[in-house]
């Protein structure tokens, strides 16, 4: 796509939607909806699909576990446009999340995107975040944002997921599922919901505990994994007008690391994992336990008061291949083990006041969010040696032990006014503080101090405006500045192999423009937008190289996209699905340093795919038969900064079939299900910039499933 169409579509939209009035033939002429808000903190409530004036999309927890192993985030999460989980099939380096290409660059964890869970950020004070800790099983709707809005969440929101678990009620109820699939997948799940009392008087509790057990032989070699999974939430009702809520989480991982290969060997044996995985026994360890508790309170008719506190503690232990001989060989290398412990907390306050008393009816939410994590990393060599004899992947000396700290500190205040009845305008303002501090104890010779601070300061505005053309047809543009610093992983390690903080690394700052449309249908939504954000030092790979990864700032990126999606339920139980995005993300300046410019301008921003297609068909009765079949179109995908590879496009289908079955109380629920149908060959994710081309994490072929879930509901 031309750069100049899609600017001159981005302006014209707003004027020709009126004219397409044959899609309001059966408009509604009730009056509008009330006015529904988003909040630029995580929220329990959620926002609606068609009323928020920006790209956003709601999927619920059936949805999710729809004839699925309820292992991973990415399974029925594909019909979300811009929204693409990338499963690398390597549990050692957790999903690759990407919205609108932020966080394409992550080689391990997620980056860019902001993820909460019942109103505790699984994102960091610095912008790292983990899915790790999600439980599939419990869950009861999750919501995406995209575009200028995200950035009122603050740093690294270049998109933001909220994550809803299950509130118990009456009846109450227990639920066991299993999973057995290929490559000796297995999944066990328990869960039990309900209330202590009727649910809804003061001292009543509503609950929901659910507990996961997941293991997996790996379809790669070398990529065994073992995980546990833990969560509850506790609802305390304690009168009328407020309520308390607690949740636990816990999550245990102990997963062999695969890495990744280059095209030869993938093309040969996309199962193998190369030699040095073996000879360092690549593997990692995730401990982590976070309790949070969110106090909720009606003050008036008119204000509510919303406060969450959390905190946790996460520990890893990481193994990697880097050879021996480039640890011994210098003396500012930090070592092939990380051994870190982070704890962190923080809390969030909102305010919501709603005034209908005044000629333009207005919502107005304020309050307060801080964050802090202390991390503890110590590095160690992946080898002892003795006499001249090296044993490999095993925790030797150290060669590294630092304190890292990192907080935040964001006011903010929303605003949303009813100008008419069909006019809606909404602008929010956060100021964004982010704080880096290191401590280095680890100082030698040849290892001098490398401690260091820096700090990170923006405003960060949005705005939209919405008309309704019809009460079930509307259109908006938003306008919003976000920010993205670098997170603690990514200022730990200098390029070159040199020691010490990477606090050359700068924050990046984007600005987006979206435009769209949505159309209520008889048991559908139809929903359409353009965007184009503008980013300045974007943060990008420098170099990848035996597990480790560096950063730089490029100059000037663009990126421009479309999209586009369709829900149709018809026929009562047949539900049709189409969603499809495009985007075009370039660099635009050169990137400059002190050694001069790269030649990087015009190319494409390695790891962004530059389109998904999803369509699905299924037939869904409440009980009886049911079956889904669907497929995923992925486009191309460069791997490095100068486009000369790239991972070609792809198409993946899947099928499933299963039988609901009711019986008084009972509830039984069958599945079986096929994916990768056509086995056609294709990398679940790539890894940009590797230094030795080992770019590509495979996926599996043609693989199946089979699952079984039983509820029993007490009177």
């Amino acid at each position: 796509m031309k750069p100049q169409n899609l600017n001159t579509t981005l302006l014209v939209l707003p004027l020709i939607t009126p004219i397409f009035d044959s899609f309001a033939a059966d408009k509604d002429t009730s009056d509008s909806q009330p006015m529904e808000t988003m909040v630029v903190s995580a929220s329990s409530q959620n926002l609606s699909e068609f009323n928020t004036p920006a790209a956003l999309s709601v999927v619920y927890g059936d949805e999710l576990r729809d004839s699925a192993a309820g292992i991973n985030l990415s399974e029925n999460t594909a019909g979300i446009p811009s929204l693409y989980i990338k499963n690398r099939y390597n549990y050692a380096q957790d999903l690759q999340i990407s919205i609108r290409g932020y966080g394409a660059r992550a080689r391990y964890g997620v980056r860019g995107i902001r993820i909460y869970v019942d109103g505790i950020p699984s994102t960091m004070p610095d912008g790292q975040s983990q899915t790790s800790n999600i439980d599939i099983n419990s869950i009861e709707s999750m919501t995406v944002l995209r575009g200028p809005f995200s950035a009122l969440y603050g740093n690294s929101s270049g998109g933001v997921i909220n994550i809803e678990t299950e509130t118990g009620s009456k009846p109450n109820r227990v639920e066991m599922s299993s999973y057995y699939g290929s490559y000796g997948t297995w999944s066990f799940g328990t869960k039990a919901t309900g209330s202590l009392g009727k649910g809804y008087e003061a001292g009543d509790v509503n609950y929901t505990i659910s507990g996961t057990r997941f293991m997996t032989s790996g379809f790669r070699d070398h990529s065994s994994a073992d995980k546990n999974l833990a969560n509850a939430k506790l609802n305390f009702i304690i009168d009328d007008k407020s309520s308390a809520t607690l949740i636990l989480n816990s999550v245990d991982l102990d997963a062999y690391d695969p890495s990744t290969l280059n095209r030869s060997d993938w093309k040969d044996n996309p199962s193998q994992a190369r030699d040095a995985v073996y000879t360092y026994n690549t593997r990692k360890n995730i401990n982590q336990t976070q309790v949070g508790l969110r106090y909720e309170r009606e003050v008036t008719d008119n204000d509510q008061l919303s406060i969450t506190g959390y905190a946790g503690e996460r520990k890893m232990d990481q193994y990697q291949p880097i050879p021996y001989m480039t640890q011994e060989n210098n003396p500012l290398h930090a070592g092939g083990v990380v051994d870190l412990t982070r704890e962190y907390q923080g809390i969030d306050t909102r305010w919501t006041h709603t005034n209908n008393t005044f000629i333009v009816p207005f919502i107005i939410t304020s309050g307060f969010n801080y964050g802090n994590m202390q991390e503890h990393r110590l590095g160690y060599e992946n080898f002892v040696e003795s006499n001249g004899n090296y044993t490999t992947g095993v925790k030797g000396d150290l060669r590294r032990k630092e304190r890292n700290l990192m907080w935040n500190a964001d006011p903010y205040i929303q605003t949303s006014w009813a100008l008419t009845n069909a006019l809606r305008f909404d602008f929010g303002l956060r100021y964004s503080s982010v704080y880096f501090d290191s401590n280095d104890a680890y100082i030698t010779n040849e290892n001098g101090d490398d401690s260091g601070s820096t700090s990170y300061h923006e405003w960060l505005p949005a705005a939209s405006l919405q008309y309704d053309i019809y009460p079930d047809w509307n259109v908006y543009t938003s306008v919003g500045r976000g920010f993205e610093t670098p997170t603690i992983t990514e200022l730990s390690y200098s390029s070159g192999g040199l020691g010490g903080l990477n606090l050359n690394l700068k924050p990046s700052t984007n600005t987006t423009v979206e435009v769209g449309t949505k159309k209520a249908l008889s048991g559908g939504l139809l929903t359409f937008s353009l965007f184009q954000t503008d980013t300045h030092n974007e943060i990008v790979v420098d170099e990848s190289a035996n597990g480790r990864t560096t950063y730089k700032n490029a100059g000037d990126t663009r990126r421009r996209g479309i999209e586009a999606a369709y829900q149709k339920r018809f026929m009562d139980d047949w539900q049709l699905t189409f969603a499809w995005s495009y985007i075009e993300a370039k660099f635009g300046d050169n990137d400059c340093n002190t050694s001069g410019c790269s030649s990087q301008q015009g190319h494409y921003l390695p790891g962004v795919t530059n389109q998904v297609g999803y369509a699905s068909l299924g037939y869904q009765p409440q009980i009886g038969w049911y079956g889904k079949a669907d497929i995923q179109y992925v486009g191309r995908t460069y791997v490095n900064d100068d486009n000369s590879e790239y991972l070609s496009p792809y198409a993946i289908s899947s099928l499933s079939s299963g039988y609901k079955y009711e019986r008084d109380q009972w509830l039984f629920n069958t599945f079986v299900r096929i994916d990768n149908l056509f086995d056609r060959e294709y990398a679940g994710n790539v890894v940009v910039n590797d230094t030795y081309g080992r770019y590509y994490e495979p996926a599996p072929g043609r693989n199946y499933g089979v699952g079984l879930t039983v509820g029993y509901s007490f009177n």
